[in-house]
């Protein structure tokens, strides 16, 4: 969740330097560097038809729309801002998961929903007041952030069914050449017309990092802590995120939260808090 919570920051960073469609796509040549190896031929044969519909539906949404919604979003908002919205993401899986796969929440869940909704609404409702441009801009931004949250849960919900069938690593390397291809045409024009010598060697860097940590080291250290951590527990992390995407802001961008921002973290956090109480004693996992 640091790395998550970070990464909203480093965004930032870097579509100061990059256009948004260049780097997107920059995320998926970096990924799939990494992640090559595991596209074999063989092992690809074996997942099935309803499998691959499920594959880049994920990518759809997960790593293609999420990329470009993100990065647009922290291009018009605040990393503070960005990062309060982004951990709203459970609690939208749960509001998607009772829309659309019937699963009826309970009542922390619902409470959970509720502030959640009302973090977002404080945070638009501010920036609707700010004047000028750069209000507008930020409003803009930050609905641009929601649609990625909204992706992003869209991807856990439709991955529920391959983690049983899949590897997770597996799931990651075929999304992102999903990914890949479809982000491929909206950024090569970029690519090809873009100086890239106006480019610091420190956002070079940043970049590579960003594609690295957003495809391969936060996506590993997650499912390894996964498998030996109550989902209750973990669901208590993801409220690192917004601090993380603020002590970034903050210290490497210039921003100042406002009282709006914490109000909203409050109403996130509390929300997180609150769906991830125990209500009784999980047997341990088996190893």
């Amino acid at each position: 969740m640091l790395l998550v919570g970070s990464n909203v920051g480093i965004g930032k960073s870097i579509v100061a330097f990059i256009p948004v469609p260049l780097f997107a796509l920059l995320r998926f040549v970096i990924a799939l560097a990494v992640l090559g190896p595991l596209l074999r031929r063989a092992k690809m044969r074996r997942v099935k038809r309803g499998e691959w519909v499920n594959l880049f539906l994920q990518a759809l949404f997960g790593t293609f729309g999420f990329t470009l919604l993100m990065l647009g979003g922290v291009q018009r908002t605040s990393a503070v801002a960005a990062g309060v919205i982004t951990s709203t993401i459970p609690a939208v899986v749960a509001l998607l998961s009772w829309l659309f796969l019937r699963e009826r929440p309970d009542a922390r869940a619902l409470a959970s929903i509720a502030l959640a909704i009302a973090g977002i609404a404080v945070i638009n409702l501010a920036h609707v007041g700010g004047s000028g441009e750069t209000g507008a801009s930020s409003f803009v931004g930050n609905l641009m952030v929601l649609g990625a949250v909204c992706c992003e849960s869209l991807y856990v919900i439709l991955s529920r069914r391959l983690t049983q069938t899949l590897a997770p690593l597996d799931i990651c390397a075929y999304t992102h050449l999903f990914g890949f291809l479809l982000m491929l045409p909206v950024g090569l024009p970029s690519a090809l017309s873009f100086d890239f010598s106006g480019v610091p060697a420190g956002i070079g860097w940043l970049a590579l990092w960003y594609g690295l940590s957003a495809s391969v080291f936060s996506f590993c250290l997650w499912m390894m802590g996964i498998r030996h951590v109550p989902g209750s527990i973990a669901g208590v992390f993801t409220a690192v995120l917004p601090v993380a995407a603020a002590v970034y802001g903050i210290a490497f961008l210039g921003e100042r939260p406002t009282p709006a921002h914490g109000i909203a973290l409050a109403c996130v956090v509390a929300g997180i808090g609150l769906a991830s109480l125990k209500t009784k004693r999980l047997p341990p996992l088996a190893s």
